[in-house]
């Protein structure tokens, strides 16, 4: 299984938007994440979001590409501050490949979880717009296939 994780894209600032939706350069920069993959032939059997408007966004472009006819979908678990555990505890029965969207410092305390097995180790430097593909080895162990963002897609 492939467990790719998203930082969503840039946003707005909260002085000029409080939801914080995705700015020019962040719909741009998913745009081309989602073509790239698309080409690459990344596909996803879901893409679950934070709930956070930036965050729905994101899945949302990258739905089309990667999950076609596929709803996105919100999840609890996937807030900046929220503990990683839960969210490791409910993909361990996953199969299929995998998307999730959300924030920092989350998703970089969730790759380090799942492959040093500790939240604090920093594996992976994440930046709006970034995706990192994991794999669940048969001995489930999930080790860093590749990671992506946006200045290598421009």
């Amino acid at each position: 299984m492939k467990l790719y994780l998203v930082q969503h894209g840039e946003a707005l600032p909260k002085e000029d938007h409080p939801d914080r939706p995705l700015s020019d350069k962040g719909k741009q920069d998913l745009c081309k994440l989602a073509a790239f993959l698309e080409k690459a032939g990344i596909r996803a059997s879901r893409i679950l979001h934070s709930g956070k408007t930036r965050a729905g966004e994101s899945a949302q472009l990258l739905a089309a590409a990667l999950a076609p006819g596929a709803q996105t979908a919100q999840i609890e678990g996937l807030a900046p501050k929220d503990p990683v555990e839960p969210v490791a505890d409910r993909i361990a029965d996953w199969q299929d490949d995998a998307v999730l969207v959300g924030h920092l410092p989350f998703m970089g305390k969730l790759a380090s979880f799942l492959v040093t097995g500790e939240p604090g180790k920093s594996v992976a430097a994440f930046r709006p717009g970034s995706m990192i593909c994991l794999e669940r080895g048969a001995d489930d162990t999930w080790s860093i296939l590749w990671m992506l963002r946006p200045e290598l897609l421009a």
